[in-house]
């Protein structure tokens, strides 16, 4: 029983002094071969790195019984800590931003006509007509009911005005004084922009 006590106890200090020779775990190759001016530092109050008695490499986390032995007369001075920066190895892709697009609104003039007065307000995107609206029309009897017909088919973000990008537009029909003021001031608004 003692002997197999002994035999553990002496497997178990063996693999210990060999992982301290060997060097910690996660300590590579790269660690080992690293030249003496990019050697680790060593916080104050460790151990000074050096060689060992087995010719290895000394763990960089020390035993909890290894006690560093003081230098006869000379006085231990704070360690000046060093750091180098790692060169970078990885590159970041570029970044692609799409350019911001703008959104601003336009107004045209008042054109007076024979029923009333309007004028008609875009919405720009870039360069781009997003939306129109008619403003300032008549609201009552039969000019109200020619402004409704020519505000439905022009005007909003699906009216003929965003989807011609222009005042090139077909005149409503029984509304052409109005279709005719409408595109005056359109066109005023698309000059402006």
């Amino acid at each position: 029983m003692r002997r197999a006590f002994l035999a553990i106890t002496g497997l178990a200090a063996g693999t210990t002094a060999l992982v301290v020779l060997k060097g910690a775990p996660g300590a590579g190759q790269a660690a080992q071969d690293r030249p003496v001016a990019e050697a680790p530092v060593v916080p104050a109050g460790s151990p000074a790195p050096g060689p060992t008695p087995g010719g290895g490499t000394p763990s960089a986390r020390p035993s909890a019984s290894a006690k560093p032995s003081p230098r006869a007369g000379a006085s231990r001075a704070p360690a000046s800590r060093t750091t180098r920066a790692a060169p970078r190895t990885t590159t970041a892709a570029p970044r692609t931003t799409a350019p911001r697009t703008t959104t601003r609104t336009v107004t045209g003039p008042v054109v007076t006509y024979e029923y009333g007065s309007l004028q008609v307000r875009i919405t720009l995107s870039g360069s781009r007509i997003v939306d129109a609206t008619g403003l300032g029309m008549p609201l009552d009897g039969q000019s109200g009911l020619r402004s409704d017909d020519v505000q439905a088919r022009y005007s909003g973000s699906s009216g003929e005005v965003v989807a011609k990008q222009g005042a090139n537009l077909s005149t409503v029909s029984g509304a052409t004084y109005t279709s005719t003021a409408y595109k005056r001031s359109l066109q005023a608004a698309i000059d402006k922009a």
